[in-house]
């Protein structure tokens, strides 16, 4: 099995599931609006696309959700590619 990786380095249309969330490294408007998506352990989660430039947002899939995370947001949630 893979050290889990965050997602904010998790290849594009690689699907993977949560491992685990820093919360400590987010503020709390941040770590209770990634709540409220239904980020947590265990769910699986997929980049869709990244910014050019490699500054924006990364919109990825949550169930059936597409969202938009900072960078530094997406750097604190680590999760365990699936193999395919």
């Amino acid at each position: 099995m893979k050290p889990p990786l965050s997602l904010e380095s998790l290849p594009q249309r690689q699907c993977a599931t949560v491992a685990t969330i820093d919360w400590s490294h987010l503020s709390t408007p941040e770590a209770r609006r990634l709540r409220e998506l239904g980020f947590d352990e265990g769910v699986g989660v997929e980049v869709l696309h990244r910014a050019s430039l490699g500054k924006g947002p990364i919109a990825c899939r949550i169930g059936r959700m597409t969202v938009a995370l900072r960078r530094a947001v997406a750097g604190a949630i680590f999760v365990s590619p699936v193999a395919q």
